[in-house]
Protein backbone atom coordinates (compact mmCIF):
# COMPACT_ATOMS: atom_id res chain seq x y z
CA UNK A 1 0.00 0.00 0.00
CA UNK A 2 1.19 3.53 -0.64
CA UNK A 3 2.55 6.07 1.67
CA UNK A 4 -0.08 9.18 2.10
CA UNK A 5 1.63 11.98 -0.10
CA UNK A 6 2.28 14.66 2.29
CA UNK A 7 1.48 18.67 1.39
CA UNK A 8 4.62 20.19 0.33
CA UNK A 9 5.21 22.93 2.34
CA UNK A 10 5.94 26.67 0.92
CA UNK A 11 8.55 28.11 1.49
CA UNK A 12 7.42 30.59 4.48
CA UNK A 13 6.00 27.30 6.30
CA UNK A 14 9.59 25.77 5.82
CA UNK A 15 11.24 29.04 7.98
CA UNK A 16 8.08 29.00 10.32
CA UNK A 17 9.08 25.15 11.02
CA UNK A 18 12.69 25.56 11.62
CA UNK A 19 12.44 28.66 13.92
CA UNK A 20 10.08 26.63 15.96
CA UNK A 21 12.72 23.58 16.31
CA UNK A 22 15.42 26.39 16.75
CA UNK A 23 12.94 27.70 19.64
CA UNK A 24 12.74 24.59 20.90
CA UNK A 25 16.17 23.07 20.67
CA UNK A 26 17.50 26.57 22.59
CA UNK A 27 14.54 26.40 25.64
CA UNK A 28 16.90 24.72 28.18
CA UNK A 29 19.45 27.31 27.46
CA UNK A 30 16.99 30.29 27.65
CA UNK A 31 15.70 28.64 31.52
CA UNK A 32 19.31 28.55 32.39
CA UNK A 33 20.34 32.36 31.87
CA UNK A 34 16.93 33.77 32.47
CA UNK A 35 17.93 32.29 36.12
CA UNK A 36 21.23 33.43 35.75
CA UNK A 37 19.64 37.18 35.27
CA UNK A 38 17.06 36.53 38.75
CA UNK A 39 20.14 35.35 40.74
CA UNK A 40 22.28 38.20 39.42
CA UNK A 41 19.37 40.65 40.18
CA UNK A 42 19.13 39.44 43.61
CA UNK A 43 22.74 40.06 44.22
CA UNK A 44 22.25 43.21 43.50
CA UNK A 45 19.69 44.01 45.58
CA UNK A 46 21.73 42.48 48.22
CA UNK A 47 24.59 44.57 47.63
CA UNK A 48 22.48 47.78 47.66
CA UNK A 49 20.86 46.79 50.86
CA UNK A 50 24.16 45.94 52.64
CA UNK A 51 25.55 49.50 51.48
CA UNK A 52 22.19 50.91 52.91
CA UNK A 53 20.29 49.28 55.36
CA UNK A 54 17.17 51.64 54.73
CA UNK A 55 16.50 49.90 51.43
CA UNK A 56 15.71 46.97 53.28
CA UNK A 57 12.55 48.72 54.93
CA UNK A 58 11.65 50.41 52.37
CA UNK A 59 11.22 47.03 50.02
CA UNK A 60 9.61 45.35 52.69
CA UNK A 61 6.77 48.39 52.92
CA UNK A 62 6.41 48.13 49.29
CA UNK A 63 5.89 44.29 49.41
CA UNK A 64 3.09 44.63 52.62
CA UNK A 65 1.04 46.70 50.30
CA UNK A 66 -1.76 44.18 49.16
CA UNK A 67 -4.48 45.42 47.39
CA UNK A 68 -8.54 45.48 48.26
CA UNK A 69 -10.68 43.22 46.59
CA UNK A 70 -13.93 44.73 45.23
CA UNK A 71 -17.52 43.40 44.71
CA UNK A 72 -16.77 43.68 40.58
CA UNK A 73 -16.51 40.47 38.35
CA UNK A 74 -14.59 40.39 35.12
CA UNK A 75 -15.54 36.94 32.84
CA UNK A 76 -13.27 36.42 29.54
CA UNK A 77 -15.77 34.96 27.16
CA UNK A 78 -13.17 31.67 26.26
CA UNK A 79 -15.55 30.15 23.53
CA UNK A 80 -14.19 31.68 20.18
CA UNK A 81 -11.99 28.37 19.87
CA UNK A 82 -12.72 27.69 16.57
CA UNK A 83 -12.63 30.79 14.76
CA UNK A 84 -8.78 31.67 15.95
CA UNK A 85 -5.22 30.45 14.25
CA UNK A 86 -3.17 28.63 17.38
CA UNK A 87 -1.44 31.70 16.99
CA UNK A 88 -3.93 33.73 18.09
CA UNK A 89 -5.02 31.32 20.46
CA UNK A 90 -1.54 31.67 22.08
CA UNK A 91 -1.71 35.55 21.87
CA UNK A 92 -5.34 35.05 23.80
CA UNK A 93 -4.00 32.97 26.33
CA UNK A 94 -0.55 35.18 27.29
CA UNK A 95 -3.19 38.60 27.35
CA UNK A 96 -5.33 36.27 29.86
CA UNK A 97 -2.24 35.69 31.84
CA UNK A 98 -1.21 39.20 31.73
CA UNK A 99 -5.10 40.08 32.52
CA UNK A 100 -4.13 38.13 36.31
CA UNK A 101 -0.88 39.89 36.68
CA UNK A 102 -2.33 43.28 36.44
CA UNK A 103 -5.33 42.53 38.67
CA UNK A 104 -3.19 41.29 41.27
CA UNK A 105 -0.98 44.69 40.90
CA UNK A 106 -4.01 46.76 41.42
CA UNK A 107 -4.80 48.46 44.49
CA UNK A 108 -8.46 47.49 43.89
CA UNK A 109 -8.70 43.94 42.68
CA UNK A 110 -11.87 42.90 40.67
CA UNK A 111 -12.88 39.11 40.61
CA UNK A 112 -11.94 37.40 37.23
CA UNK A 113 -13.19 34.21 35.62
CA UNK A 114 -12.57 32.50 32.26
CA UNK A 115 -15.97 31.23 30.56
CA UNK A 116 -16.25 27.79 28.56
CA UNK A 117 -12.17 26.85 29.29
CA UNK A 118 -11.39 23.62 27.42
CA UNK A 119 -9.92 22.68 24.86
CA UNK A 120 -6.32 24.21 22.93
CA UNK A 121 -6.38 26.79 26.09
CA UNK A 122 -6.74 24.79 28.29
CA UNK A 123 -4.04 22.25 27.10
CA UNK A 124 -1.82 25.11 27.16
CA UNK A 125 -2.17 26.06 30.04
CA UNK A 126 -2.06 22.45 31.14
CA UNK A 127 0.99 21.51 29.29
CA UNK A 128 3.39 24.56 28.55
CA UNK A 129 1.86 26.96 31.54
CA UNK A 130 2.04 23.41 33.72
CA UNK A 131 -0.84 24.50 35.11
CA UNK A 132 0.27 27.37 37.38
CA UNK A 133 -3.36 28.70 36.20
CA UNK A 134 -4.46 26.41 39.49
CA UNK A 135 -2.27 28.59 42.28
CA UNK A 136 -4.20 31.55 40.75
CA UNK A 137 -5.89 32.99 43.70
CA UNK A 138 -9.70 35.15 42.70
CA UNK A 139 -9.16 33.96 39.50
CA UNK A 140 -11.45 30.99 38.25
CA UNK A 141 -11.09 28.78 35.39
CA UNK A 142 -14.85 27.38 34.16
CA UNK A 143 -16.45 25.09 31.18
CA UNK A 144 -19.44 26.49 31.60
CA UNK A 145 -20.64 29.39 29.72
CA UNK A 146 -20.52 32.66 30.35
CA UNK A 147 -24.24 33.50 30.58
CA UNK A 148 -24.02 30.96 33.65
CA UNK A 149 -21.01 32.17 35.05
CA UNK A 150 -21.91 35.43 35.31
CA UNK A 151 -24.50 33.75 37.61
CA UNK A 152 -22.50 31.81 39.41
CA UNK A 153 -20.44 35.28 40.12
CA UNK A 154 -23.59 36.96 41.99
CA UNK A 155 -22.68 34.10 44.86
CA UNK A 156 -18.81 34.84 45.00
CA UNK A 157 -19.41 38.27 45.16
CA UNK A 158 -21.63 38.39 48.21
CA UNK A 159 -20.22 38.08 51.88
CA UNK A 160 -16.56 39.07 53.66
CA UNK A 161 -15.10 37.56 50.53
CA UNK A 162 -16.87 39.46 47.81
CA UNK A 163 -14.64 42.49 48.58
CA UNK A 164 -15.52 46.08 50.29
CA UNK A 165 -16.39 49.37 48.23
CA UNK A 166 -13.32 51.59 47.12
CA UNK A 167 -11.84 53.37 44.67
CA UNK A 168 -14.26 55.17 42.69
CA UNK A 169 -16.94 52.87 43.68
CA UNK A 170 -17.23 54.07 46.82
CA UNK A 171 -17.34 57.98 45.53
CA UNK A 172 -19.57 57.61 42.26
CA UNK A 173 -23.31 58.78 42.58
CA UNK A 174 -26.20 56.57 43.17
CA UNK A 175 -29.02 56.69 40.95
CA UNK A 176 -32.41 55.99 40.78
CA UNK A 177 -31.45 52.42 38.59
CA UNK A 178 -29.49 51.48 41.34
CA UNK A 179 -31.26 48.51 43.48
CA UNK A 180 -27.66 47.01 44.70
CA UNK A 181 -28.32 43.85 42.61
CA UNK A 182 -25.37 44.78 39.96
CA UNK A 183 -25.86 43.85 36.45
CA UNK A 184 -24.94 41.86 34.09
CA UNK A 185 -22.98 43.71 30.83
CA UNK A 186 -21.12 42.37 27.77
CA UNK A 187 -18.47 44.98 26.54
CA UNK A 188 -19.26 45.81 22.92
CA UNK A 189 -18.28 48.32 20.33
CA UNK A 190 -21.58 48.23 18.54
CA UNK A 191 -23.95 48.70 21.66
CA UNK A 192 -25.85 51.77 21.84
CA UNK A 193 -25.01 52.19 25.29
CA UNK A 194 -21.66 53.92 26.46
CA UNK A 195 -20.06 52.42 29.67
CA UNK A 196 -20.58 55.35 31.76
CA UNK A 197 -19.42 53.94 34.99
CA UNK A 198 -18.50 50.18 36.93
CA UNK A 199 -21.78 49.59 39.47
CA UNK A 200 -21.00 47.32 42.23
CA UNK A 201 -21.67 43.84 42.27
CA UNK A 202 -21.88 43.81 38.56
CA UNK A 203 -20.03 41.45 36.29
CA UNK A 204 -18.44 43.00 32.83
CA UNK A 205 -18.02 40.07 29.74
CA UNK A 206 -15.00 40.35 27.69
CA UNK A 207 -14.84 38.58 24.40
CA UNK A 208 -11.72 36.42 24.10
CA UNK A 209 -10.78 36.81 21.23
CA UNK A 210 -7.96 37.36 18.96
CA UNK A 211 -9.04 37.50 15.31
CA UNK A 212 -7.52 41.25 13.44
CA UNK A 213 -11.17 41.83 13.71
CA UNK A 214 -12.07 39.37 10.59
CA UNK A 215 -15.34 38.27 13.17
CA UNK A 216 -16.78 42.12 13.49
CA UNK A 217 -19.88 42.32 15.40
CA UNK A 218 -19.68 38.58 16.71
CA UNK A 219 -20.06 39.60 20.74
CA UNK A 220 -22.22 41.62 20.21
CA UNK A 221 -24.72 39.21 18.28
CA UNK A 222 -23.68 36.79 20.64
CA UNK A 223 -24.55 38.64 23.95
CA UNK A 224 -27.96 39.65 22.13
CA UNK A 225 -28.99 35.81 21.74
CA UNK A 226 -28.42 34.92 24.92
CA UNK A 227 -30.81 38.41 26.23
CA UNK A 228 -27.34 39.84 27.76
CA UNK A 229 -27.37 43.72 28.01
CA UNK A 230 -24.13 45.39 25.95
CA UNK A 231 -22.57 48.59 26.73
CA UNK A 232 -18.80 50.33 24.85
CA UNK A 233 -16.16 51.88 26.47
CA UNK A 234 -16.56 55.61 26.15
CA UNK A 235 -13.27 56.19 24.08
CA UNK A 236 -14.95 58.30 21.88
CA UNK A 237 -16.22 60.83 24.37
CA UNK A 238 -12.67 61.48 26.24
CA UNK A 239 -9.97 60.20 23.14
CA UNK A 240 -9.15 61.42 19.72
CA UNK A 241 -8.00 58.77 17.58
CA UNK A 242 -5.74 58.37 14.24
CA UNK A 243 -8.21 55.88 13.39
CA UNK A 244 -10.10 52.68 14.34
CA UNK A 245 -8.33 51.30 17.72
CA UNK A 246 -8.41 47.34 18.89
CA UNK A 247 -8.05 46.91 22.42
CA UNK A 248 -6.74 43.65 23.04
CA UNK A 249 -8.25 41.87 26.20
CA UNK A 250 -5.49 43.08 29.21
CA UNK A 251 -5.58 46.50 27.76
CA UNK A 252 -9.53 46.60 28.50
CA UNK A 253 -9.72 45.19 31.88
CA UNK A 254 -6.35 47.63 32.87
CA UNK A 255 -8.65 50.47 31.69
CA UNK A 256 -11.55 49.17 33.96
CA UNK A 257 -8.52 48.26 37.01
CA UNK A 258 -7.38 52.12 36.49
CA UNK A 259 -10.83 53.90 36.49
CA UNK A 260 -11.57 52.07 39.84
CA UNK A 261 -8.06 53.87 40.77
CA UNK A 262 -8.89 57.37 39.91
CA UNK A 263 -12.48 57.50 38.71
CA UNK A 264 -11.40 59.49 35.31
CA UNK A 265 -11.68 57.51 32.53
CA UNK A 266 -9.60 59.84 30.06
CA UNK A 267 -6.87 59.05 32.34
CA UNK A 268 -7.11 55.48 32.64
CA UNK A 269 -6.87 55.62 29.03
CA UNK A 270 -3.91 57.79 28.56
CA UNK A 271 -2.19 55.36 31.17
CA UNK A 272 -3.01 51.96 29.65
CA UNK A 273 -3.13 52.88 25.91
CA UNK A 274 0.37 52.34 23.87
CA UNK A 275 2.14 55.45 22.60
CA UNK A 276 1.75 54.15 18.82
CA UNK A 277 -1.97 54.47 19.05
CA UNK A 278 -2.01 58.21 18.61
CA UNK A 279 -4.64 58.82 21.59
CA UNK A 280 -5.31 62.38 22.44
CA UNK A 281 -7.23 63.32 25.60
CA UNK A 282 -10.25 65.61 24.20
CA UNK A 283 -10.53 69.32 25.52
CA UNK A 284 -14.22 69.45 27.23
CA UNK A 285 -15.68 71.33 24.35
CA UNK A 286 -14.73 68.11 22.48
CA UNK A 287 -15.90 65.89 24.90
CA UNK A 288 -19.18 67.59 24.59
CA UNK A 289 -19.37 67.52 20.33
CA UNK A 290 -18.51 63.95 20.62
CA UNK A 291 -21.08 62.89 23.50
CA UNK A 292 -23.76 64.42 21.05
CA UNK A 293 -22.36 62.79 17.98
CA UNK A 294 -22.26 59.29 19.90
CA UNK A 295 -19.10 56.95 20.46
CA UNK A 296 -17.85 55.92 16.99
CA UNK A 297 -14.69 54.44 18.21
CA UNK A 298 -14.12 49.99 17.99
CA UNK A 299 -13.53 48.14 21.08
CA UNK A 300 -13.12 44.29 19.60
CA UNK A 301 -11.46 41.85 22.12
Amino acid sequence: EEEPIQPKLSKNQLKKQRRLEAWEVGRDDRKAKRKEKIQAKKERKREAIRADPSLKLEHQSRRDVKGSKIPITVIFDCDFEDLMFDNELKSLGLQITRCYSDNKKAPFQMHLAVSSFGGKMKERFDGILAKQYLGWKGFQFLSEDFVQVAEMSKEWMKGDKGGTLGGALSTTTQTDDDDGEGEIVYLSSESDTILERLKPNSTYIIGGLVDKNRHKGICHRRANSRNIKTAKLPIGEFLQMKSRQVLVTNHVLDIMLKWVEYGDWGRAFMEVLPERKGAVLRSKSEEADAAEEGDRSVLET
